[in-house]
């Protein structure tokens, strides 16, 4: 058995037998085989065991009573603590701490859905539900509701929306933290607090109003360590109608220029409120002996340049798919007007691709190959990953302009043919709305040489974007401190006012220390 640091042999094993105490011996876990579970399935150090993050334990409490007494264990020996929902957090760290040591805070087993209101189209769940949980749960009640689901559909929706990750049906949906209404966290001293009207003995609203009266704090226990959310409301997707899906396809490489503006006039006067992806075909195409000279230009190609390939390859130059759910004569206006202004743009392509009504049959639901668009958890994103030991996201937000577009897609491109590495995945989504995110995948091996450089190529495209204002919007474990020194303004003056939060929340610095670049006092770098 290992100790966290600084924390001696039978100190430590005391504090588990105080542990074990609370949530019964089965459930806390020190044999080397159970703590491996909590290692990263998704490691950017295979092959280098001398720099993997592991836990020295895990245990895992059943209600949120035994979240407070675990806590103040804790909090009274130093043992520092990693609270997980599920762990399923794949290319971020999966339930890894990012201190080694850390004893993980498994909420598994708090995973009970407390409510789901069909007429205010809200739920309340623990930690441990997972979007397969709410889905069985609203299908076998026969309640019109969709959730938002991400790929794959196996996690928690409390750490999806805490990590700010998201899906592809519509905002405010698709955009999992803000489709958030309502917390209960427990403090690193055990104090058990409700945020929003939930602050209101008795509330009736606490799914419908988030923000109550006074200051919003719900943010500040996003993506930190200032607290264990062990409740979280959601909003949920009244069952559409209908959808309609209309097919876009443009031909030159300055198309992305209007194209971008358009969309988003009509996304911000709400005629669209989909996700969609922007692909180009020749900027995913693989590097052959043309796309590399066009790459090498220190401009990364002109316009005529890359339209000139883009024939050759007989392909169009930029694709997406917009996805209208709602009445049918409702969606239908909505795509029409879309047509309408999008034509302004010389040889478009515009077709209606796919109508879906709803309710979905289970032989439609079998036959759909992409369900997340659905709003139903699947698993099939493993699919394309079966041979694959792994990947980062390195994903920046850049500006929702075609210009922007075009730049990302250059920078990028020349990023990973200048350090030698396979370009597989880079292409911009509209997951949150009024910005793009860049998708930059780094696909990891069983070499640890080759690992390693992978890891330093994560740390320079998060340099370069930051460097052209584009910043890392969700930090896998290890970079959080990279990642985060990028946000730089007025000498780190964000990180200071998180660091002051730590020290009045935490003083003792026993939740999550390290994550997001938040560090207790004693371990923090000195900045001059």
């Amino acid at each position: 058995m290992t100790s966290p640091s600084g924390i001696g042999t039978r100190a430590f094993a005391a504090a588990l037998k105080e542990f074990a105490g609370v949530v019964g011996p089965d459930w806390v876990f020190q044999d080397a085989d159970d703590v491996a579970t909590y290692r990263d399935a998704y490691t950017p150090f295979r092959g280098d065991p001398a720099h993997e993050i592991t836990a020295s334990a895990a245990v895992a409490p059943a209600n949120v009573e035994e979240v407070q007494a675990i806590v103040r264990i804790a909090n009274r020996t130093r043992i520092p603590l990693y609270p997980i929902s599920s762990g399923r957090n794949l290319a971020y760290g999966g339930s890894a701490p990012v201190q080694p040591g850390c004893v993980v805070l498994d909420l598994k087993r708090m995973n009970r859905i407390l409510e789901v209101s069909e007429d205010n189209a809200s739920a309340l769940v623990e930690p441990g539900v997972s979007y397969f949980d709410l889905y069985r749960h609203i299908r076998e009640r026969g309640l019109k509701l969709w959730i938002d689901t991400p790929d794959p559909g196996w996690g928690s929706l409390i750490g999806n929306a805490l990590d700010h990750g998201a899906g592809r049906t519509q905002l405010p949906y698709r955009d999992h933290y803000d489709a958030h209404c309502g917390m209960e966290v427990v403090l690193a001293d055990g104090t058990l607090v409700r945020t929003g009207m939930g602050a209101l003995p008795g509330a009736r609203t606490w799914q419908e109003f988030r923000y109550g009266a006074g200051p919003f704090v719900d943010g500040i226990f996003s993506q930190s360590n200032f607290g264990i959310v062990t409740k979280m409301g959601f909003w949920l997707m009244p069952e559409p109608e209908a959808c309609l899906v209309g097919r876009i396809r443009c031909r030159r490489h300055d198309d992305a220029i209007p194209l971008v503006r358009i969309l988003a006039y009509l996304g911000y006067a709400n005629v669209v409120n989909c996700h969609f992806p922007i692909l180009s075909p020749p900027f995913l195409a693989p590097v052959d002996a043309r796309k590399a000279a066009l790459l090498d230009q220190p401009d990364g190609g002109s316009a005529a340049d890359w339209d000139r390939y883009a024939a050759e390859l007989g392909t169009h130059f930029w694709q997406t798919e917009l996805r209208f759910f709602g009445p049918e004569s409702v969606i239908r206006a909505q795509w029409a007007h879309a047509r309408e202004r999008l034509g302004v743009i010389p040889d478009i392509q515009l077709e209606e691709q796919d109508f879906t009504r709803f309710p979905l049959t289970e032989e439609q639901i079998a036959a759909t190959p992409d369900l997340a668009l659905f709003g139903i958890p699947n698993l099939g994103v493993f699919s394309s990953l079966a041979n694959s030991t792994g990947h980062l996201d390195c994903s920046m937000i850049i500006p929702f302009s075609g210009a922007a577009l075009i730049e990302g897609h250059k920078v990028f491109a020349q990023a990973y043919r200048r350090a030698g590495v396979v370009h597989k995945l880079g292409f911009a989504l509209t997951y949150h709305w009024r910005s793009f995110i860049m998708f930059q995948g780094l696909w990891l091996t069983n070499d640890a040489a080759e690992n390693a450089r992978l890891r330093a190529m994560y740390v320079e495209l998060t340099k370069m974007g930051a460097a052209r204002g584009w910043g890392v919007y969700r930090a896998h474990a290890a970079f959080m401190d990279p990642v985060m020194d990028t946000y730089a303004f007025n000498d780190h003056a964000l990180m200071r006012l998180h660091e002051r939060i730590k020290d009045a929340l935490d003083p003792n610095g026993i939740l999550s220390p390290g994550r997001y670049g938040i560090w207790p006092r004693g371990q923090r770098k000195v900045r001059t």
